[in-house]
């Protein structure tokens, strides 16, 4: 494996179709739809609580909806496990990271790429030049428990991308990052869509990284859909102005 494209994915894409999920008869999300489409960066943005983790569960098999459904590439996936979303080519991160802190950061990446059936003499070097690519080669052998927070979160993003994913989802990337930090990230996120050829999934509070990465945003608050479009048209609406963004994000 090389870190171009493994397939050609132009033609796909992975959707909500006026999708929504309770929870004991609390309505979390209501009848929301979106597409992630192929070598794209779609923002999902919201306050706390509006349902953009309970989406992306969604997206990736670990959330069942109520109602609606969710498509990869037209194929609905009712009874899909979080395992047959892989396979299918959705890959994530999470929040906290999830890295084996007692495994090297090398270990970390060559474990994903051998959960995808390569052997560790194939897994090794995948693992070198994804760890080249996310800029910290020189971090190898050191234990992942060791890494500072924000190279762990560069970590899980190398780990989601060796899986070869044609979508991948991004949960809060930039959270706890300084602004040079996330300025870095940002040149990361900005480079997988043509590096890797997947469509890609962002959910972030820092409208700066939103704003500057993004080439479609989508909107929730309190689990319904406020509005969706190019980063400027939604720093221009009213409502996201008064129901998220307030007049202080307004560039």
């Amino acid at each position: 494996m090389s870190l171009a494209a493994a397939t050609d994915t132009t033609s796909r894409h992975l959707a909500a179709e006026n999708v929504s999920v309770r929870f004991q008869g609390l309505l979390a999300i209501s009848l929301v739809s979106l597409a992630i489409e192929s070598r794209q960066i779609l923002g999902l943005i919201g306050p706390n609580g509006a349902g953009k983790t309970t989406l992306v569960n969604c997206f990736s098999g670990f959330q069942r909806p109520a109602a609606g459904r969710i498509t990869i590439a037209g194929r609905d996936t009712a009874g899909m496990s979080p395992r047959d979303f892989r396979l299918a080519g959705v890959a994530r991160t999470f929040q906290s990271g999830r890295l084996f802190l007692g495994m090297s950061v090398l270990e970390n990446i060559e474990v994903a790429a051998v959960g995808l059936g390569h052997g560790r003499s194939h897994a090794a070097p995948v693992a070198r030049e994804m760890l080249s690519w996310l800029g910290i080669s020189d971090k190898a052998e050191q234990m992942a428990g060791t890494l500072a927070y924000t190279d762990q979160r560069r970590v899980g993003i190398g780990r989601a991308l060796v899986l070869e994913p044609a979508y991948l989802l991004l949960d809060e990337p930039a959270a706890g990052m300084s602004e040079v930090e996330a300025e870095d990230l940002m040149r990361l996120i900005l480079d997988i869509p043509t590096t890797f050829g997947c469509g890609v999934l962002l959910i972030e509070h820092s409208m700066r990284v939103v704003m500057g990465v993004c080439d479609r945003v989508h909107v929730l608050s309190s689990g319904q859909t406020v509005a969706e479009g190019t980063p400027q048209e939604i720093q221009r609406n009213a409502d996201v102005i008064a129901s998220y963004l307030g007049e202080s994000e307004v560039v």
